[in-house]
């Protein structure tokens, strides 16, 4: 079984995680990258401010999302890419966080994912005095990039699991996985309270 997956990245507006602004898509087929895919995405009325520290940390605008679909517009498109690979994120809980999110504010179904957390897999490979994105992709040998752009986030996140899956000798994404100690999580919808 070949080291396949697709790495995802968000980024939000604000705080809230339902305000997603752009994504980032990154597919892996036998431990190479093959396809890379990045929109902007027009957060929810409700949750749609922009703080200024979001744009100084990644450089997106409203200007810039007004002409973008919303969130139930691109799910299918986003869902497409990933399509019954195991999505993996650095720092999943917040991406997975924001499809939730994002899903709950729009009403939308939370699709059904499984996902790894590349920063679980760094603290199991490299020591590091820091496991954030940009210190464990260099110790996975990914140059610098655009930290904050999210397709360069997906693309960085994606090259520490494809070095994991080599140190650790792993012939998937489940296999390493296994071997380090973790877990393939499933994404699940926050039930509404009635």
């Amino acid at each position: 079984m070949p080291v396949d997956f697709t790495a995802i990245d968000f980024e939000t507006a604000n705080s809230h995680s339902s305000s997603a602004c752009a994504v980032g898509l990154v597919r892996v087929r036998g431990g190479v990258v093959v396809e890379r895919a990045e929109w902007l995405i027009r957060p929810p009325a409700g949750h749609g401010e922009f703080l200024s520290m979001n744009i100084r940390i990644h450089g997106i605008t409203p200007a810039m999302v007004t002409d973008a679909h919303d969130w139930a517009e691109q799910l299918p498109q986003l869902r497409e890419f990933i399509g019954s690979d195991v999505a993996v994120a650095h720092n999943a809980g917040f991406d997975m966080g924001v499809i939730r999110g994002a899903c709950a504010e729009t009403v939308t179904p939370v699709p059904k994912l499984r996902y790894l957390c590349s920063v679980q897999v760094s603290r199991k490979t490299y020591d590091i005095p820091s496991h954030r994105l940009p210190l464990a992709a260099a110790a996975a040998g990914f140059g610098e990039f655009s930290h904050h752009n999210a397709l360069a986030d997906a693309e960085a996140c994606a090259s520490i699991i494809i070095d994991a899956a080599k140190r650790h000798a792993a012939p998937s994404v489940t296999a390493l996985a296994k071997t380090t100690g973790l877990r393939i999580q499933t994404l699940k919808a926050i039930p509404l309270k009635l």
